[in-house]
């Protein structure tokens, strides 16, 4: 994935200077929210709104650092970052840092509505019509095999560190498959923008909100329906991922003594479309995080006024 890492304020400060937009007033003792960047462009998009607002709006000082995921719920607990910006899941997590260690507490939703699957190319399904259907998907093994699968066909999966089944599901549902990291998400964008352009053969995890789907056709796989509780064991997956609806999750020191810091994350809340958009400019039209963020509240203040607290 390519750096997102936010810009200190200074920087901020310097594209106030050249938009003409006024500054809020930082106080003498600066108050600083430290904010965890994880490794995919719709979350760096959502971080850089959410500090350009904290900045700008109410003078704040945003610090960011790239981390996984599971070392950032470990960092709620030492005070070494205040917000999660955008939370999958992660019952085993909340579990352990909300409910039982009591260090952490959910800010509330999103307004994200999130979809993890397994997607081929458009040109597949039109080629293949019945590939969608899980139980096809060893009659079309070889078409994915590769170096790296062997005789088995390839499914390309993400980072190891995401919210991932797939290993299971391969070996549950019976499919001669190898799943195979890529290792990130700039690496799932440019091997389904591949796919898509050269009519290569791919099977590959992904998910929505996701700014890619503005630009290529891929189509879900249909696997066993999820059910309530199917996931319970995960030794035992054999259906599709849940529908997540994403939150956001803070220190509890954090949601104790955050202010309007912690108002404005709380009341944050916006679309699959308006993360799109953000992401998008930032990868497709080459902005920094900074850039997007500004030209998208710029553009919706319709939408992120009632995040200010009073």
């Amino acid at each position: 994935m390519r750096k997102t890492l936010l810009a200190p304020l200074a920087a901020v400060l310097m594209l106030t200077a050249c938009s003409g937009e006024e500054p809020a007033p930082i106080p003498q003792a600066t108050k600083v929210v430290k904010i965890d960047v994880h490794a995919w462009d719709g979350y760096a998009a959502q971080a850089a709104v959410l500090a350009h607002l904290l900045e700008r709006r109410l003078g704040y000082e945003v610090r960011t650092r790239e981390m996984k995921e599971e070392d950032s719920w470990a960092d709620l607990e030492t005070g070494e970052v205040d917000v999660i910006v955008e939370n999958w899941g992660r019952a085993d997590l909340k579990k352990k840092f909300i409910e039982e260690k009591k260090v952490a507490l959910s800010a509330g939703l999103t307004g994200n509505k999130g979809v993890i699957g397994w997607y081929v190319p458009e040109w597949m399904v039109k080629k293949y019509p019945d590939i969608t259907d899980w139980r096809t998907l060893n009659k079309y093994a070889p078409l994915f095999r590769t170096d790296k699968s062997g005789q088995a066909g390839q499914f390309l999966a993400g980072d190891p560190t995401f919210v991932t089944n797939d290993e299971t599901l391969v070996k549950n549902l019976g499919l001669n498959y190898k799943v195979v990291y890529s290792g990130s998400e700039a690496a799932l964008i440019k091997a389904a923008r591949e796919a898509t352009k050269n009519r290569e053969p791919l099977l590959m995890y992904f998910y929505d909100p996701q700014w890619l789907f503005a630009k290529i056709k891929l189509v879900k796989i249909n696997l066993p329906p999820y059910a309530i509780g199917c996931d319970a064991q995960p030794a035992k997956v054999a259906c599709d991922y849940p529908p997540y609806l994403l939150d956001k999750i803070v220190s509890r020191s954090f949601a104790e003594r955050g202010g309007k810091a912690y108002e404005l994350v709380r009341n944050f809340s916006w679309t699959n479309e308006h993360q799109n958009a953000v992401a998008g400019d930032m990868v497709d039209n080459d902005l920094t995080p900074q850039q997007a963020a500004e030209r998208w509240v710029a553009e919706n203040k319709i939408v992120w006024k009632d995040w200010i607290p009073r």
